[in-house]
């Protein structure tokens, strides 16, 4: 990565580390606001439904809409044991993390194409982001969690056994990675079908916390995948 392209990383993952344990209506670093997805296709046409959640009206740096709680039920009931609890990203940081701790004298205006200070800081960046803390109270936790597909494999005609879910588009591809307790490890039994590079998605599955080094980026969580299904507006 050349100098230019340092400042230009380093500028972007800085903003981001800034939202990082921010309420979740929080601005993205290249939104004012989160997206939702484009709405689904008819149910007649799955293939379809599932391409229509893909790339296309993202931009790097958007993040979908928050989660929004199950409405309650007229009868209070025992949660079934096949249920999933509904979290958000920022559930997966400790709230006392600050990512910018060690970056308070840090000026970007005062970096210039060429400095050598863009690649160190870049590196003091990622050391510290792949070192990032998680939540323990989310571990071992059956969750149901959105966002973006960055797959490790492929099989064949759009077939993953496992992929990077990030939150915002463009993460690890277009971009610098997030912090490790921004980044889930998913893994699957079976092949999952549909989803392309950046598609945004519903994951249900245990997540368990853990560091894993994949060539896309260090997680700070795992999840054993249940079940997949295309983000649509609304939180369904």
């Amino acid at each position: 990565m050349n100098a230019s392209h340092s400042i230009a990383a380093l500028a972007f993952t800085v903003l981001g580390a800034a939202t990082v344990n921010t309420p979740s209506q929080a601005a993205s670093p290249a939104a004012s606001a989160p997206k939702t997805a484009p709405a689904a296709a008819p149910a007649a046409a799955p293939a379809a439904t599932l391409k229509a959640a893909a790339t296309a009206g993202y931009r790097v740096g958007d993040k979908l809409a928050p989660a929004a709680p199950a409405a309650p039920a007229v009868k209070p009931q025992a949660p079934a044991k096949s249920d999933y609890k509904l979290v958000n990203w920022d559930a997966l940081v400790p709230k006392d993390w600050d990512p910018m701790k060690e970056f308070k004298d840090l000026k970007l205006g005062m970096l210039r194409d060429g400095d050598p200070r863009a690649n160190e800081a870049l590196e003091r960046l990622k050391r510290a982001f792949d070192t990032a803390p998680t939540e323990p109270s989310v571990n071992d936790t059956r969750v149901r969690i959105a966002g973006f597909v960055v797959p490790l494999e492929a099989e064949g005609d759009q077939q993953m056994r496992e992929f990077l879910l990030v939150p915002y588009f463009g993460a690890c591809i277009h971009t610098p990675p997030p912090p490790a307790n921004q980044i889930i490890h998913v893994t699957s039994a079976k092949p999952i079908k549909g989803f392309r590079t950046m598609d945004a998605m519903w994951a249900s599955g245990t997540l368990r916390t853990g560091i894993s080094d994949t060539v896309m980026g260090t997680s700070g969580y795992r999840m054993v995948l249940d079940e997949a299904a295309p983000y649509r507006e609304g939180g369904k």
